[in-house]
């Protein structure tokens, strides 16, 4: 058996999210799908991580094994392609791993970016690429938020009720928030997410940068560990997987 590595960019509007399902469209199923009559061989994907319904990924990391080495990679790549891209999804990469490699379990670190479009106007070009809110943010109010959400913490208050990890102790590498022109982009670094955690957590950032809440509460409702005193969550049409980390 071989095993191979593939990076994948995706556009997750018109999909129920990366894993397969019993119904509706998923990116996990697709390429499972196609790869598997490219090869003549049943494969299956193992992901680095679930994204979202409505949920994009500029590279998101995954492997499968097979019977049946690939000599052509380039072959590869234009094939799967030719199927894939008119459903949104492209292979950017595909390499030879050894059996100790992992798309979930070797991650050192997840990258994860959420762009709002923070202007009055609606979007036409990047309709479905970003978060449009209209009112104007606090970017320095947002920023000093942003750094209370930094270390090994309990982050009960913004994990899904259907959440499905072991522990919401989750170690926060970083959390930037940067602005170009009318966008506000919010990057975020962690080994691992919970469920819906960073919508949530930029639901929350949303309601300081409006004012409807102030750096005290934001840093209350952190220590909270209730879901319930949560913001609403973003939505998942601003955000990204940006990178993994090996």
């Amino acid at each position: 058996m071989y095993r191979y590595q593939i990076l994948l960019e995706y556009i997750g509007t018109n999909f129920k999210g990366w894993q397969i399902q019993k119904k509706g469209k998923t990116i996990q199923g697709l390429v499972e799908d196609k790869i598997s009559k490219l090869l003549k061989d049943r494969i299956i994907l193992h992901g680095s991580g679930r994204t979202d319904a409505g949920v994009h990924a500029i590279e998101q990391s995954a492997h499968f094994d097979t019977k049946n080495k690939i000599n052509q990679t380039d072959k590869f790549l234009k094939s799967a392609n030719y199927f894939l891209n008119k459903d949104g999804i492209a292979i950017l990469k595909i390499t030879k791993k050894s059996k100790n490699f992992h798309a979930r379990f070797s991650a050192k670190l997840r990258i994860y970016k959420y762009i709002i479009i923070n202007r009055l106007s609606r979007p036409v070009l990047e309709e479905k690429r970003g978060w449009h809110i209209m009112k104007k943010l606090d970017l320095k109010i947002m920023k000093k938020s942003a750094k209370k959400l930094i270390g090994t913490k309990d982050f009960s208050t913004f994990r899904a009720s259907s959440c499905k990890a072991k522990s919401p102790i989750k170690t926060m590498r970083s959390v930037k928030v940067k602005s170009s022109k009318d966008k506000i982009i919010i990057e975020f670094k962690s080994q691992s997410f919970l469920q819906q955690q960073v919508r949530s957590m930029v639901g929350c950032l949303k309601y300081v940068g409006e004012k409807k809440w102030s750096l005290k509460k934001f840093d209350k409702v952190i220590k909270s560990k209730k879901r319930t005193l949560c913001a609403p969550p973003a939505p998942a049409e601003g955000l990204f997987l940006f990178k993994i980390i090996y």
